[in-house]
């Protein structure tokens, strides 16, 4: 059954039992549901384990620091002790969270990395030469820890991420398995989804991290049409462990239609992320609302059941709360400011067949040859255009001359006469790209599908190389009443 959620995850580590101090008071404790409490956050999932280790007493896997004393990192050191001082006073760290969340309304779901498998011998992993799930001992040991999760503790489900690997984890299957033995996971993903379904009481769903384009899964041994066609998970959400860059042109389509042809939902991710190091950034840069605002506002348009974020700023403060607040509802963030910043590529992502469209190398002026770049607006700029202020086009070029001669068009329609500005931004780097800034005043973009095509016609005969357009934002803005000159 398709059920609308909004959803945030902790990975139990990062904000939470790394950075308390031992003993862990009770705020501390249920820090990471208050905070997001009050927000539209309504489903709250936790990441229960990584390699070394399970971040609740399981008496199946091992529990976190139960095998590395001394400790040689202090955060390691807080995570064991944080635990241990809640159980020294017979408080289980898992149970703690999920009475908390049931009582700020919130469905809780343990969310539990497929590949990570503390508690068991690591010669199974692919990456010291196993097999990983083909051996039945790894199988029936990720089985039992899930069947630990949703009989030992009054969960509302229960998530299988699949898709930390890589980058968080390693895969389950190693390449020449991963092509012929798709059915081992699936007749696995089968018997939990029966485990699950046995449970008494209420009935627990059954969540699934899969990757972003049907191929990708495919390549991995995930059948994933099979697992929806068959009814054996309830929801999905896509993500790429390897690049956590907001991405509000996620090629979705595919999960959508075949989701709901099935009655399983759909929730979008929203990374965290704007841009990092691979865009030419000195770090990451967290993505602001105006820019999670219109990566949800596209999901939404698209058809997704509700959206998933994490990792968002910590400690949250208003941004971050304000964030929370907005994705849960469609309506709120259709009609507000929007930034739309195009995910910039990796050779990780492009490598795994996760592709995206910048940057774009113009290697000579050639007016015959144009460069296209696919992008997708929600906003409505027809119906609601009594409503929008402005509308603006940025692009960032690197090696941009003044008398570089360019056509750039947005649906076939040149923008040679919009008011344009061109500057370096901050902080001023004369070796780097500019930005090129558009006031679309008479040329709007289409609600949906749109295309920027950019050609060099020419340049100085002496200048050796081409451009590259490094990035392309896209800002509309909204004002408070209706207004038409």
């Amino acid at each position: 059954m398709i059920k609308n959620r909004t959803i945030y995850f902790n990975d139990a580590r990062h904000y939470y039992l790394f950075v308390f101090e031992p003993p862990m008071s009770m705020e501390d404790a249920w820090r990471p549901i208050d905070e997001v409490a009050g927000t539209s956050i309504d489903t709250f999932i936790y990441g229960v384990a990584r390699g070394d280790g399970l971040f609740y007493p399981s008496k199946i896997g091992l529990p976190f620091g139960t095998d590395t004393h001394p400790f040689d990192s202090a955060a390691y050191y807080r995570v064991f002790y944080n635990m241990q001082s809640l159980i020294d006073r017979g408080l289980d760290p898992l149970q703690v969270l999920i009475d908390r969340a049931h009582s700020k309304g919130m469905e809780f779901f343990p969310s539990l990395r497929i590949s990570d498998t503390p508690g068991l011998n690591q010669d199974f992993h692919v990456n010291q030469g196993g097999r990983g799930h083909m051996h039945k001992e790894t199988r029936d040991h990720q089985f039992n820890v899930l069947k630990e999760l949703l009989y030992d503790y009054n969960s509302d489900g229960i998530e299988l991420d699949f898709a930390a690997a890589p980058g968080g984890t390693d895969y389950w299957f190693n390449e020449q398995d991963a092509k012929t033995n798709g059915h081992v996971m699936t007749d696995w993903v089968k018997d939990v989804s029966e485990m699950a379904r046995s449970r008494k009481g209420n009935k627990p769903a059954i969540g699934a991290r899969i990757y972003p384009t049907e191929q990708m899964n495919t390549n991995q041994g995930l059948e994933i049409k099979k697992w929806i066609e068959k009814g054996l998970i309830d929801w999905v959400v896509l993500l790429s462990y390897t690049d956590f860059k907001l991405d509000p042109d996620m090629p979705m389509e595919w999960a959508i239609d075949l989701c709901h042809a099935n009655g399983v939902s759909v929730y979008g991710m929203l990374q965290p992320y704007s841009i990092d190091e691979s865009a030419g950034a000195p770090e990451r840069v967290h993505a602001k609302p105006e820019v999670t605002r219109a990566a949800a506002s596209n999901f939404y348009s698209k058809g997704v059941d509700g959206i998933y974020t994490w990792f968002l700023r910590w400690p949250l403060s208003s941004p971050e709360k304000q964030t929370l607040t907005e994705i849960g509802d469609h309506d709120l963030v259709k009609m507000a400011d929007k930034n739309y910043v195009l995910r910039h590529k990796t050779e990780s992502s492009e490598a795994r067949g996760y592709g995206a469209n910048i940057p774009i190398e113009i290697p000579s002026a050639d007016p015959t040859k144009k460069y296209q770049i696919p992008f997708y607006v929600s906003d409505e700029f027809s119906e609601k255009a009594s409503y929008i202020k402005q509308v603006k086009l940025r692009l960032n070029i690197a090696n941009l001359l003044s008398d570089d001669k360019l056509t750039i068009e947005l649906n076939g329609e040149s923008l040679v006469n919009e008011p344009i500005t061109r500057n370096y931004g901050r902080p001023f780097d004369p070796y780097g790209a500019q930005w090129l800034e558009f006031d679309l005043r008479k040329i709007k973009p289409k609600t949906g599908n749109n295309e920027l095509s950019i050609s060099l016609d020419s340049r100085p005969e002496d200048m050796s190389n081409g451009i590259t357009v490094e990035k392309v934002e896209l800002s509309v803005e909204y004002g408070s009443y209706p207004s038409k000159l």
